[in-house]
């Protein structure tokens, strides 16, 4: 009620509060284009050319941020005005010559692409004492490219250039474009500069253009000119060499490089006797400032003087070797709170590698609520995990040249960890050996999971459990019994993702046990009673399992964005499985899913417990399907809304008779879909973000489509339907 009485509040204040008296507040900006070649027009992108934009929006309805700052009084000495001004956007009044200069700037971009006879209008409407301005733009006919000529000074470069066509960005037949032109210009320094030509940079590349009179067509001439220094006589382009490559150190008081010399050579893409190249100072930048043991890179290129040789010195500042941490925290698990800390040790340098050494050492604590028949009712855990990690391929049989290219990381890591529940007490003992690697310039990720290994066991089952939940063939929780088993988990993996711009696509697959089942095959090993391998008489889990994660971002103004995100996922116990390890299963419900539902409250398809409460065991499943769709605004000050519908749910693969309803149907997919929607306000502290969010149930698919409780959108009740969440960061 606060909230609603604050935007109504907000609503009634005058927005023109703080507009001088004979001007106008900017209400609305459009651009609109006409003509037959209006779709060929991206009007979205000629908008970052206005420059004068109005205030932002909420949710594109409401401009939130101006009735903040207009709530606020005139007189500045007191606090409040003071906060509400900060919190708050002041008015933008309109500027008619701001508004004059926007047409020339994009009818100067709509020229740029091509229009070249394009010209822009400006039609004002003004309601009251609030402006809306629309540009309107009229491109005409685009003019295109009828021929190429190149006229380059230096015959070297012109040989050198010759056997570069394929890749030439501009082409007879093209539209006139000179983002296209400027871009080629670009291009054609960066091949010159990454052969040796240190000194050659775009401005010796010029173009003219001719147009073909009672045409739309252009004639083009591409120039290099010679090289030109000052009043200096025009000169050919030199080539240069690198001679030498020194390395020093900049920490004070030390002359040492406290790095091998074989890390320095592969961080290094310059080489003694060979051309010069641009890009390959970058990378050596680049590959430096990946090193934790480096915290500040310098590299000088110095000419030899009268040779066309370079000498080049690289100057490293390195990073204290040791530091330890200490990080509290706070937890909340379906209810249940508790707090945890850790402490790590790291050494960034290890073997004089930039190898880092990593050691955390983490406690646990959480109060259990609600648990009959047992003498302890609290949940402990301590882990010990130590992780090394190199700044490169360590793997035999690779080329330094691809070791060089890459940007890669190879990491082992060992982990104990211990859990001490009411219902029993579980040991997880874990080793891997993995990579991670991009390569420059690119927007993909790649990580491979050469081996996982997972040996899980349990030392002490409570009677209370074993009689209520394992001893029971009848028992509801019957379908996970064999996770109460020591159990193996050999996991091989490989994930892959890509993020550029507004897209965002993340996948993973791993399978697990077919080197065993294999091998006990080949030996001839028995099996169980249960028709099972075991290694050293210990189950081992046997699946496949692929994940795939999408998110669209469609960005409407500086103040609104909608974001859509996709998330599938599937596994399969086989071979030596009948049911995955319940790690691997799939939840649904909480703050990154069906927000409708709090966590592990939802599905599998239809299943719904009998008593009515949250089954962490038997609310799992072998399939995932999450879809949502999050309109994000900005409010004031560091405060952001959402307003969101989401969809989803799991569901197992085989049918078993504890989870009725829950086994996916292709005909029954669409009555098993759950709906949620709600809405969320972040808090927005630039290096991290508090997210609330409000969910409601939509459609719950636990219940018959006759029931009303199918249907809670048409049949709302708060107390039933609401799920709140608290969480850190976005949730896709």
């Amino acid at each position: 009620m606060l909230l609603v009485g604050m935007m109504a509040l907000m609503v009634s204040c005058s927005t023109t509060k703080y507009v001088p008296e004979g001007e106008y507040l900017l209400n609305s900006v459009k651009v609109k284009t006409d003509g037959e070649y209006s779709r060929e027009i991206n009007t979205g992108t000629l908008k970052n050319y206005v420059r004068q934009q109005p205030n932002g929006r909420l949710f594109s309805l409401f401009k939130m941020s101006l009735a903040t700052y207009s709530l606020s009084g005139r007189d500045t000495t007191k606090w409040v005005n003071r906060v509400l001004r900060s919190m708050g956007e002041p008015p933008v009044v309109f500027d008619s010559a701001k508004a004059v200069a926007t047409c020339a700037d994009l009818c100067q971009q709509l020229r740029n692409e091509g229009f070249l006879r394009a010209d822009v209008t400006m039609k004002k409407q003004r309601k009251g004492r609030k402006m809306n301005i629309v540009y309107v733009l009229h491109p005409n006919n685009p003019y295109f490219i009828e021929n190429i000529d190149y006229d380059i000074a230096d015959p070297a470069l012109q040989r050198m250039l010759q056997t570069d066509s394929v890749n030439r960005l501009v082409y007879k037949g093209m539209k006139f474009d000179v983002s296209r032109l400027d871009a080629e210009r670009k291009r054609l320094t960066s091949v010159l500069a990454d052969s040796g030509y240190y000194r050659f940079h775009k401005e010796f590349i010029t173009y003219q253009a001719d147009t073909i009179p009672g045409t739309t067509l252009i004639d083009l001439t591409l120039r290099m000119g010679l090289y030109r220094l000052g009043s200096r006589p025009d000169t050919l382009h030199t080539r240069y060499y690198m001679r030498h490559i020194n390395y020093a150190s900049g920490d004070a008081g030390d002359h040492k490089v406290h790095l091998r010399q074989h890390v320095l050579n592969e961080c290094t893409h310059l080489e003694a006797g060979q051309p010069f190249s641009a890009s390959g100072l970058q990378n050596t930048y680049n590959h430096f400032g990946r090193l934790q043991a480096v915290r500040y890179t310098n590299v000088t290129l110095r000419q030899v003087p009268d040779e066309d040789s370079l000498d080049c010195d690289i100057l490293l500042q390195t990073n204290k070797p040791s530091t330890i941490s200490f990080q509290p925290e706070g937890t909340n698990t379906a209810g249940d709170l508790g707090a945890a800390a850790s402490l790590t040790y790291q050494n960034r340098n290890l073997f004089r590698g930039s190898e880092v050494l990593s050691i955390e050492l983490r406690g646990a604590y959480e109060a259990i609520r609600g648990l009959e028949g047992y003498s302890n009712q609290d949940f402990v855990e301590y882990s010990v995990e130590t992780r090394l990690q190199f700044p490169r391929f360590v793997t035999p049989f690779l080329r330094r040249q691809t070791r060089q290219r890459m940007n890669a990381t190879s990491e082992v890591s060992l982990l104990y960890d211990l859990q001490n529940r009411p219902e029993f007490h579980r040991r997880l003992v874990s080793a891997a050996w993995r990579y991670r690697w991009s390569a420059p310039h690119r927007h993909d990720r790649f990580q491979l999971d050469l081996l996982d290994l997972n040996y899980v066991f349990m030392p002490w089952i409570s009677q209370t459990f074993r009689t209520e939940y394992l001893d029971n063939d009848n028992n509801r929780n019957a379908i996970l019994r064999y996770n109460y088993d020591d159990l193996f988990i050999t996991k091989i993996g490989f994930g892959y993702s890509y993020a550029k711009g507004d897209w965002a696509v993340k996948t993973n697959v791993e399978t697990s046990g077919n080197l065993l089942q294999f091998g006990s095959k080949v030996f001839g090993t028995e099996k169980d009673n249960e028709g099972h391998y075991r290694l050293f008489n210990i189950a081992f889990a046997q699946y496949v399992k692929g994940d795939i994660d999408m998110s669209k971002t469609i960005r409407i103004d500086k103040s609104n964005q909608v974001v859509f995100h996709v998330g599938f996922g599937i596994a399969y116990p086989y071979g030596n499985s009948t049911v995955l390890p319940f790690e691997k299963r799939y939840f649904s419900g909480g703050a990154n899913s069906v927000r409708g539902w709090s966590v592990r409250s939802l599905g599998p398809g239809k299943y719904k417990e009998r008593d009515g409460r949250i089954n962490f065991i038997n609310q799992t499943g072998d399939m995932k399907l999450d879809m949502n769709v999050e309109y994000r605004t900005r409010l004031f000050w560091k405060f952001s809304g959402a307003a969101f519908i989401d969809a989803g749910n799991i569901w197992t693969l085989r049918e078993y008779a504890v989870q009725p309803g829950g086994q996916f149907r292709l005909k029954d997919f669409p009555s098993q879909l759950a709906v949620g929607y709600g809405f969320g306000l972040r808090l927005n502290f630039d290096y991290f973000i508090l997210r609330f969010d409000l969910g409601m149930k939509a459609v719950n698919p636990a219940y018959e489509t006759d029931d009303e409780e199918h249907y809670p959108l048409l049949h709302p009740k708060f107390g039933r339907d609401n799920a709140f969440h608290f969480a850190v960061g976005l949730p896709f």
